[in-house]
């Protein structure tokens, strides 16, 4: 037996919240910890210093994104309770005026004015602010995202993308480090965009050729960088 619920779940936009933190993650970690093994490879000849490089960018890296997804998404929830509380406040003050405002937004969307003040009138009757706060405030539950899953989904994405070319910097030959770098890197970014696309709704094609395209130019200005700075050490 299909549900409103099971059909509703069907539909990608629930889960953008997640997959949008996740696949910045993992894309900031590859292209990161790759981009900078890259330009200390450029300008090394011994492994060490491109391993503690990779290994010192994934920790600050995979902390940074989880503490910048928590603080970006916090704020956001922040401002969409003070919009709430001022909505509600509104209401008590001013029903009437609030009441056509919804009845408008549902004119505006198509139906006559007298069915829209009927529905708003409806609406109004079962949930007054959850109606404006939905309609409009445009807050939904699925544009809710959690702060703290954001989070960890944002630093454990990076964590687990940053590991891919750390583990290129631990076992690749240093005379061709970084060959050995932007060609895993090629690799992983193109698993990286065929699998949020597919999990996404969207074209594979075209998330792979603009996961890759911006990931060769960040590895090709740091190899630049290190090549022109390079201190043979």
């Amino acid at each position: 037996m299909i549900t409103i619920d099971n059909y509703l779940d069907n539909h990608y936009i629930h889960r953008s919240n997640w997959l949008r933190a996740a696949v910045l993650g993992a894309n900031d970690g590859i292209i990161s910890i790759s981009s900078l093994a890259i330009g200390v490879a450029a300008a090394s000849s011994t492994r060490a210093p491109i391993a503690l490089a990779a290994v010192a960018g994934l920790v600050a890296g995979a902390l940074s994104m989880a503490a910048g997804e928590y603080v970006s998404v916090s704020s956001q929830k922040k401002n969409k309770k003070a919009d709430i509380e001022r909505e509600a406040k509104e209401l008590e003050e001013m029903p009437e005026v609030e009441l056509q405002i919804l009845a408008e937004i549902y004119e505006r969307r198509g139906l006559t004015k007298e069915t829209a003040l009927q529905v708003a009138k409806e609406l109004t009757a079962v949930d007054a602010l959850g109606a404006h706060v939905r309609d409009e405030l445009g807050i939904t539950e699925m544009s809710q995202a959690n702060p703290i899953q954001a989070a960890l989904a944002s630093g454990t994405a990076f964590t687990v993308g940053g590991i891919l070319p750390l583990l290129v910097t631990l076992f690749a030959p240093v005379n061709i480090m970084e060959y050995c770098l932007y060609g895993c890197t090629i690799i992983f970014l193109i698993i990286l965009g065929t699998i949020s696309a597919k999990t996404g709704g969207s074209n594979v094609k075209k998330a792979i050729l603009r996961i890759t395209v911006w990931g060769t130019i960040a590895m090709g200005l740091s190899a630049f960088v290190g090549y022109l700075f390079g201190v043979n050490v």
